[in-house]
């Protein structure tokens, strides 16, 4: 199966990998072939667990309600970046290529 360079696009966004060889290529469609196993799983009858604690008795909730500090202004002041009330991150390690030269590299792949 081969992978559209608006897919590899994305998931590069997401992953902060960098998939412009074709080493980097391989090793992601071999991943999804693995992952693809999954749907060879019967789940016929089988019910969505609630939690993944749903061995204990009782699981400890609490409400999540905010009892000190309140203090989003004086944080976000720390940010570098911020959209609206949230950090950015940082786009990683690898500087992402532009969507021409991904164009061209699958096409040799």
């Amino acid at each position: 199966q081969r992978l559209s360079v608006d897919v590899l696009d994305h998931l590069e966004h997401l992953a902060l990998v960098d998939f412009r060889d074709s080493e980097g290529v391989e090793r992601l469609q071999k991943a999804i072939q693995f992952a693809d196993q999954l749907q060879e799983v019967n789940t016929d009858g089988v019910e969505p667990m609630d939690s993944v604690l749903e061995d204990r008795w009782c699981l400890y909730l609490r409400e999540d309600d905010v009892t000190e500090g309140n203090c989003t202004k004086e944080l976000l002041e720390n940010a570098r970046e911020k959209v609206e009330e949230y950090f950015v991150a940082p786009p990683g390690n690898i500087p992402l290529p532009k969507l021409e030269e991904r164009e061209t590299f699958l096409q040799g792949s």
